[in-house]
């Protein structure tokens, strides 16, 4: 049976930023394979009742990224970004919602080894205040924990290995 952690979501008041902490029953490579090979991105990231189509993947300073998620209705989502750094340790992309054009977040992902599980720790900056708040309660949380909980069976089904 899958383990499935809790998500920490930390959006302090009066800052742009928000942390994120989620832990993983797999060891850093396995994890970070996962967050940077586009068919293995396609099978977790986002909310389960959302299709995922791939346009762009590009895991290298400077490459983008773009996706689309669909609901089920059909209303398409986009979001898209670049790389700015990658490393077996940390990924530091842009981050922009089409819906929301211009107000593009810095986010970091730090992948920490707990000795063959590993500890994730987001950091999402944006714009203003009002960015941050808007991403916040636009459902991100929920999303985030949908698509953890997709990553932690796709980690446990050997599929990343």
């Amino acid at each position: 049976m899958t383990t499935h952690h809790p998500v920490t979501v930390t959006a302090s008041p009066g800052v742009p930023y928000v942390d994120i902490v989620r832990e993983f029953e797999a060891p850093v490579a396995d994890v970070y394979r996962a967050y940077t090979e586009p068919e293995l991105v396609a099978q977790w990231l986002g909310p389960r009742d959302l299709a995922m189509d791939i346009q762009e993947y590009d895991v290298r300073a400077g490459g983008k990224w773009a996706y689309t998620h669909t609901d089920p209705a059909g209303t398409p989502y986009g979001f898209s970004g670049v790389f700015h750094s990658v490393a077996p340790d940390r990924i530091v992309q842009t981050f922009e919602f089409d819906g929301y054009p211009g107000h593009i977040s810095l986010e970091s992902v730090t992948f920490v080894d707990l000795g063959g599980r590993t500890r994730i720790e987001v950091h999402s900056v944006y714009q203003s205040q009002e960015d941050r708040d808007g991403m916040v309660a636009s459902g991100m949380e929920r999303g985030m924990t949908e698509g953890f909980e997709r990553l932690d069976d796709l980690l446990e089904a050997a599929a990343v290995h």
